[in-house]
């Protein structure tokens, strides 16, 4: 499962990468709202949470629609702006029933698919029936909230804005200035890496899960949707991010231009562990299948005891050498299992780290 986009159009100065305050005080607000899904933040979020005005959460919450389980399309810019004000005033020349789409449909991390034949929910009853249907599955406040954007949509816009201006002022502001030099670095090395190396060596260094196919006209992002949009002459927005990790997300709406926003290398605030590199989910899905065995779990239950030769586990566990040996490399194929020689003889290691750190694989693909 991915989303595609088709770049087959796209010359090298389509490519853009820059740092959006807009973008990463979505993220921010984000954290604040679900700080489940970003544990290498808590110690952000424990700060902020500390120094904040109470109401200011409430407010966030109200309007979690826009940035808990998904983030509003017109969050992440596809034409960053040098402040915050100056993004907000691009959103604000969107027109209401482009800017209700984008909250209330949005494409770019939502937990069912995008819609692609419907039109705005000002317009569009089906539209309209289905962000009322997803906001009555998340709560009375979230239908509540739908159901303001729809009744005054430019009222709604209004206070939104006032929110994030706020969220500025409250707190964004320090952070956004300690984090942009680090985010202005990313995304000048992403720049200098395609001039010199391509296309295919740029979204390498993007992220393990972002690739090009076999044609060098489409970039493939691991996710667990199956979405696909095409980018014309205009071409594709790359968004670093500090405080969005473990998310990738996607703008592919049809009529936006796409971007990405992606989690900078050792993606972490002050005081948090820094994360270690996206996994695939292709990966996730063979280590999964290695413990899908109960053979294979009982092998792994000797060795994570202990080193043992193919001999040692077939006379424990009754089987024959070459099953044992047949089950062994599945487990070394999917990681969980290293060699080593002594002597004449190969002995199998279990890989404890590599056990523990699944499970924390498979959140961070499944929030992805």
């Amino acid at each position: 499962m991915s989303v595609s986009i088709d770049v087959s159009r796209v010359r090298a100065e389509g490519y853009r990468f820059a740092p959006s305050p807009l973008a990463e005080l979505g993220s921010a607000v984000h954290l604040l709202v679900e700080p489940a899904h970003h544990p290498a933040q808590n110690g952000w979020v424990s700060s902020v949470a500390a120094s904040v005005e109470p109401q200011l959460f409430e407010r966030l919450i109200d309007a979690d629609f826009l940035w808990r389980t998904s983030r509003a399309d017109m969050l992440l810019p596809a034409e960053p702006g040098a402040t915050l004000g100056d993004e907000l005033d691009a959103v604000d020349a969107l027109s209401d029933e482009t800017w209700v789409s984008a909250a209330l449909l949005t494409s770019s991390c939502g937990t069912v698919p995008l819609h692609r034949e419907l039109g705005s929910p000002l317009v569009d009853p089906a539209a309209r029936d289905l962000a009322r249907e997803r906001a009555l599955a998340r709560g009375p406040r979230q239908i509540g909230f739908v159901d303001y954007v729809l009744d005054d949509p430019p009222r709604a816009r209004a206070t939104i804005r006032r929110l994030l201006e706020d969220c500025e002022a409250a707190f964004f502001a320090e952070a956004w200035a300690q984090l942009v030099p680090r985010l202005t670095a990313d995304a000048r090395l992403k720049h200098d890496v395609l001039a010199t190396s391509g296309l295919r060596r740029l979204v390498g260094t993007v992220s393990p899960a972002v690739t090009v196919d076999d044609d060098g006209t489409r970039i493939v992002v691991d996710k667990l949707q199956d979405n696909a949009t095409t980018a014309d002459e205009a071409g594709v927005t790359f968004l670093p991010s500090v405080l969005g990790h473990p998310h990738l997300l996607v703008v592919h709406a049809p009529g936006w231009r796409p971007v990405i926003q992606y989690p900078v290398s050792g993606s972490a605030v002050a005081g948090g562990a820094a994360p270690g590199p996206a996994t695939t989910v292709e990966v996730i899905e063979e280590r999964l299948h290695a413990l899908d065995n109960p053979v294979r779990l009982r092998l792994a239950r000797s060795l994570i005891r202990g080193p043992h030769t193919t001999a040692d586990l077939a006379e424990a566990w009754s089987l024959s050498a070459p099953e044992v040996s047949r089950h062994l490399a599945i487990l070394k194929q999917a990681g969980f299992v290293t060699t080593s020689r002594r002597g004449r003889y190969v002995v199998y290691v279990f890989d404890v780290v590599a056990a523990a750190r699944l499970g924390r694989d498979m959140v961070e693909a499944l929030l992805r």
